[in-house]
């Protein structure tokens, strides 16, 4: 599934080229993709037109564009699921229809975004080839960390990401001691720290030299502020190559695909040198365990295994 580095560069996208646009039509091609809309399809292309686009946001992997009325503030806002294949894209009405496309939202002219040309109509398209995403429309409620943010009813249970400029490093840690759990179940946790994959995890547990099995009650300070900011740094690396695009499913809303696959130093590098260690004159393949229906990667001999490992 896309990870926060994958959505923030489509919330960019859609930040330039849709905020400030009012919404004009609705067609959904395929029920299923509104099945979390409140009504489904029918009550979904009934409410969204006359609404206007404001800036888009994003809280980990969740991304929504909140809704406003003529002369009101957002009272709600459009979420977008990806899912595991969605997209959204951005095209003139007139380019060809993708193969997989689910639901077409038609926007008026006169954005607020830069670079682009007011006057032209625009469509969102949300196109996913497996049909597990979707979009659906929810009202905005105050962030249970922060009363003067609002966020979707459904994302409330999201922790902050490590982007996030009110992410703070020390609670997290404090939620590891509490934790007593594995290392990398706690970073996938949503609910502790939000945006984390299994690549970016595996990808930060490497660069902080920390097994995705250490207890993370045994982690002291220092082991904590490493790790976060060796997760920052994976996802800051990735966020300016555009993602993780492993296939044509990941793209941004001008549908090019993300090349931080290049850059990967353990996922998906199973049976290859550590490049760490190679650098430092050593020998130790990079070793993939089952883990959670998945799997993970790391180097045996920089990232050893701990005593009374949570698996």
């Amino acid at each position: 599934m896309p990870e926060l580095p994958e959505v923030e560069v489509v919330r960019r996208g859609l930040e330039t080229w849709a905020t400030g646009r009012a919404v004009s039509g609705v067609e959904v091609l395929e029920p299923r993709s509104t099945r979390r809309h409140d009504g489904g399809a029918v009550a979904f292309e009934s409410q969204l037109p006359g609404l206007r686009l404001a800036a888009p946001e994003r809280r980990g992997k969740y991304l929504w564009v909140p809704l406003a009325a003529a002369g009101s503030p957002p009272e709600r806002a459009l979420v977008a699921h990806l899912g595991m294949s969605g997209q959204l894209l951005v095209n003139e009405p007139g380019d060809p229809d993708p193969r997989h496309l689910r639901i077409r939202i038609l926007l008026e002219g006169e954005g607020e975004g830069e670079g682009e040309d007011r006057g032209t109509a625009l469509e969102l398209r949300f196109v996913d080839q497996r049909i597990f995403g979707g979009l659906f429309v929810d009202p905005l409620v105050p962030a249970s960390d922060r009363e003067d943010q609002l966020v979707p009813a459904s994302v409330t249970h999201i922790a902050r990401d490590p982007l996030d400029p009110h992410f703070d490093p020390d609670a997290v840690y404090q939620r590891f001691r509490r934790r007593k759990t594995g290392l990398k179940r706690a970073l996938l946790d949503q609910g502790l720290i939000s945006g984390i994959g299994n690549i970016y995890a595996d990808e930060a547990l490497w660069q902080a030299r920390l097994h995705y099995a250490r207890p993370t009650e045994t982690l002291n300070r220092s082991e904590s502020a490493r790790l976060l900011a060796a997760v920052r740094a994976v996802m800051v690396q990735a966020l300016a190559q555009g993602g993780t695009s492993f296939d044509s499913l990941y793209v941004n809303v001008n549908g090019e695909s993300g090349y931080f696959d290049r850059s990967l130093n353990v996922y998906g590098q199973a049976g290859r040198p550590c490049s760490r260690c190679a650098a430092e004159g050593h020998q130790s393949l990079i070793i993939k365990d089952r883990f959670m229906n998945r799997s993970s990667a790391y180097c045996p001999r920089c990232q050893p295994v701990p005593r009374r490992a949570r698996w």
